[in-house]
């Protein structure tokens, strides 16, 4: 009896790091990048206890020691499999503090070393200045992100609001609707130069298996982009194109994530047809 317990365990652990591994990639094509043939090795031996996610990093660093790593594509491809190899091993650790500096913890330890060039000391640093970015769901626009002198002011509003929140006494779509905007809020301030969507996910994710969700962690595998878009949208207005920040997308992927795993998720065409107009 004993015995068969143990094998049992040892499948869903190797279940549940296989998913991880899986969240992880799939958080990186946020930004358009993909693991190395090299990496998907690595996996297997995480998978089956082989290595540890501090050999693997390591056997990841000697691996780019001899890649051309004057290449822009050899540099994504090394972001991607060290930051995924973070994540993994982030979203198998049960430790969780529901802080802005806890979200400052997560962004540093993602991108400590992947940095590169003038952003190269901003790991689990906020912003100095504003920034802007061109986003393809926009046509070519930016959302307005936080000032950056009230970083950790703006956090710090959001964390109490939502720490003030009693989830037990919420209907399933009043769950819904505050799980999203407080991440529409957090991702919309937008404290760090690069990785703010990676951090912010993988931040939301922790912090929902600790309230006790069972998570449909396949939409974060496969929908990552969506996920991204549906913020950009709950933050985007425009009065000259009649469009105001809309958050059906942003609840239809939560709602998918932690109420309905059947359920559809809500088309962004309409979006993008009414912003080219």
């Amino acid at each position: 009896m004993t015995k068969t317990y143990d094998k049992i365990e040892e499948l869903k652990n190797k279940d549940l790091k296989k998913e991880n591994w899986e969240i992880a990639i799939g958080l990186n094509k946020v930004d358009g990048l993909t693991p190395s043939p090299y990496l998907k090795e690595l996996i297997l031996e995480s998978v089956n206890g082989e290595s540890s996610y501090k050999e693997i990093e390591e056997k990841l660093h000697k691996y780019y020691e001899n890649r051309d790593l004057t290449k822009r594509e050899e540099r994504n491809t090394r972001e991607c499999d060290i930051v995924s190899t973070r994540i993994a091993e982030l979203l198998e650790d049960g430790s969780f503090i529901f802080s802005p500096v806890y979200l400052k913890s997560i962004h540093r330890y993602l991108f400590e070393g992947v940095f590169e060039d003038s952003i190269k000391n901003y790991a689990g640093v906020f912003r100095d200045y504003n920034i802007s970015k061109k986003e393809d769901i926009l046509n070519g626009k930016s959302v307005i992100y936080g000032n950056y002198q009230d970083l950790m002011e703006y956090l710090k509003y959001e964390f109490e609001e939502e720490k003030n929140t009693d989830y037990a006494k919420l209907s399933p779509e009043k769950q819904v609707e505050k799980i999203s905007k407080f991440t529409s809020a957090i991702w919309q301030v937008h404290p760090f130069v690069e990785g703010n969507t990676r951090t912010t996910a993988v931040f939301i994710e922790k912090y929902l298996r600790t309230k006790g969700y069972d998570v449909n962690n396949d939409l974060f595998k496969e929908n990552s982009l969506f996920f991204r878009n549906a913020l950009v949208v709950s933050n985007f207005s425009d009065v000259n194109l009649k469009i105001s920040p809309d958050f059906k997308y942003l609840y239809s992927f939560f709602s998918k994530l932690l109420i309905n795993h059947n359920e559809e998720l809500i088309d962004l065409k309409s979006f993008e047809e009414k912003i080219k107009k």
